[in-house]
């Protein structure tokens, strides 16, 4: 079985690379805890709205749904979104 952190980190780029103008520019950064993972999400500047989504639904998905895989893992996964 692979790592299921680096699953995740795979899960929320191709998730954000279909919601963006240019997905070349989406990059996720990883960093591990004991506990918990900090997914780490960039995008270009006129693409943060298509992540964010309106009054933050779209961003608040993505949380949920790693927030659900998480629960899988027994760790607490953290998304942030960079500007």
């Amino acid at each position: 079985m692979s790592e299921p952190s680096g699953d995740l980190r795979a899960l929320v780029e191709q998730i954000a690379k279909a919601l963006v103008d240019t997905p070349d520019q989406v990059s996720v950064n990883q960093v591990e805890s004991e506990q918990s993972t900090l997914l780490e999400l960039t995008v270009a500047p006129n693409d943060l709205g298509k992540v964010i989504g309106k009054q933050g639904r779209t961003a608040r998905a993505l949380r949920n749904l790693l927030g659900a895989a998480g629960m899988k893992f027994h760790k607490h996964v953290t998304l942030e979104i960079l500007e």
